[in-house]
């Protein structure tokens, strides 16, 4: 995984006087399956946004399979599956003229891949699109991104209204694709019990800054909390917690801290990074 089919370069976005996005760049190699996290409000949604193209930021860049996001060609955008926290759906349709419709669009779209991935996921193919619950609007949304088989994915909290059933499965959808081809997911949630299972990497992100973004197995090899009274270096230190005072660490910056505390979780990281 060397090749960078994500990148984000000084990405910084104002809004009412305020940065929504400051300064963020990211470096995603092929491969890679990176979860986005942060708590409502941190800039997630709007991040992934710029990535896409759908919003223009006010500072920096970003580029997508080497595409600059704010002109990506057809040809990249045939290779490219998002799916936005509010799906964007034509109502009036039902949910298999949807899916036919929207398949036109994609030269590598599958028919029989796509029907079977509506099938996995329970979708009701007869329904109008109008009359589907929050759920199965997700669902549809989902389907959509993932029936052309991309080889780069953007998911904005994608699973937040499935039950966990329904998440399983769509775990395994985005894994079921042509195996002989690498594909790159960047996926926002807050069900991170479902993000510590399938991701290579994690980005912290909190008031539109990028808090932390390394390899999963990284930190769960080296991010540690300091022992109380100990004085870790400066360069050391990811987060220290103003409320809590209790400091995150990367032990690779402080050897002789590496034995200290034990591996957290996702869930506690989280807490570490937002206290």
């Amino acid at each position: 995984m060397t090749d960078s089919v994500i990148r984000a370069s000084g990405l910084t976005l104002r809004r009412k006087q305020r940065d929504v996005l400051h300064d963020i760049s990211l470096d995603i190699p092929a491969g890679a399956v990176v979860g986005l996290v942060g708590r409502n409000g941190a800039g997630k949604s709007t991040l992934l946004q710029c990535l896409a193209g759908l919003v223009s930021p006010d500072a920096g860049s970003s580029a997508l399979l080497g595409c600059p996001s704010l002109d990506l060609s057809d040809a990249v955008r045939e290779r490219l599956g998002y799916v936005a926290q509010t799906p964007d759906l034509f109502g009036w349709m039902s949910v298999l003229e949807h899916l036919q419709t929207i398949g036109r669009a994609y030269p590598r779209w599958n028919e029989e891949r796509c029907l079977a991935l509506a099938l996995r996921l329970d979708l009701p193919l007869s329904t109008n699109v109008s009359k589907l619950s929050g759920g199965d609007q997700q669902k549809l949304a989902v389907v959509l991104a993932l029936a052309h088989d991309p080889d780069v994915l953007l998911f904005d909290e994608p699973v937040s209204s499935l039950d966990p059933l329904t998440r399983r499965e769509f775990m395994r959808a985005i894994f079921s694709g042509d195996q002989q081809r690498e594909r790159t997911i960047l996926i926002s949630s807050h069900i991170l019990s479902d993000l510590e299972r399938v991701v290579s990497h994690v980005a912290f992100i909190r008031d539109g800054r990028l808090q932390a973004f390394d390899s999963w197995d990284a930190m769960l090899e080296h991010y540690r909390l300091a022992p109380p009274g100990s004085a870790p270096p400066a360069e050391a230190t990811v987060w220290r917690g103003a409320a809590s005072g209790r400091v995150l660490i990367d032990s690779r910056r402080a050897p002789q801290l590496a034995a200290a505390g034990r591996a957290l979780t996702l869930d506690e990281l989280f807490m570490e990074l937002n206290t």
